[in-house]
């Protein structure tokens, strides 16, 4: 007699390699709703897209042509989003090598020739850093691991070194308790808002009088 097919049990395998990455959505620009995929690393946490709304609306006049810097990469969101939106560069820093190798194939799939991934620790680029003789970045993101006492100290030494131009914007997403900032006194905050368990900044820095 002869046997009936079984059903064909789920492959394990291939149930983890779907379940290992989830997908990014572009929200505005030149590639509007397109949708990349990216791991899911421990400890990446993209901007949640009304978040990531609510910063390009607040940034509508400071993208265009700006030389971007994405110091905690991970999806790389929010860097992405801004070359969408005419961004002239970007340079993503992470310190996972799958976040970094994804966001190079998802440059790739968009044929984007105006971004560089350095695979290492927001931290330790930084002091591979000599003081800039001319700034590099006209904006810049950060989205550090919460509760790690990162934000303070990288703030500092961006001004420090010279890096940023004279009225660079500079976005900070922290947790929602971290309720005061210690930014160089030449940073002025220019919009603040909560979100659940996140507050996001952005702040301006001017030239000191």
């Amino acid at each position: 007699m002869p046997r009936k097919n079984s059903p064909r049990r789920p492959n394990a395998r291939t149930n983890q390699a779907q379940a290992s990455t989830t997908l990014l959505r572009i929200i505005g620009g030149e590639w509007r709703s397109r949708k990349l995929p990216f791991p899911a690393v421990e400890g990446l946490r993209p901007t949640p897209d009304r978040v990531r709304e609510t910063l390009f609306n607040w940034l509508q006049h400071h993208v265009g042509g700006a030389r971007c810097l994405d110091m905690f990469a991970g999806s790389g969101a929010l860097g992405l989003e801004a070359l969408s939106r005419g961004a002239e560069s970007a340079l993503f820093i992470d310190q996972s090598s799958i976040a970094a190798r994804q966001l190079k194939d998802n440059l790739t799939t968009l044929k984007c020739q105006r971004a560089d991934i350095i695979n290492t620790a927001a931290a330790t680029w930084l002091t591979q850093q000599q003081a800039a003789e001319e700034a590099q970045y006209d904006l810049v993101f950060l989205d550090p691991p919460f509760r790690k006492g990162m934000v303070e100290p990288i703030c500092q030494q961006l001004d420090s070194l010279s890096l940023l131009s004279d009225h660079a914007m500079v976005y900070i997403e922290t947790e929602a308790e971290l309720a005061q900032l210690t930014v160089p006194a030449n940073w002025h905050l220019h919009r603040e808002k909560k979100a659940g368990q996140v507050i996001y900044r952005l702040y301006q820095r001017e030239l000191l009088s």
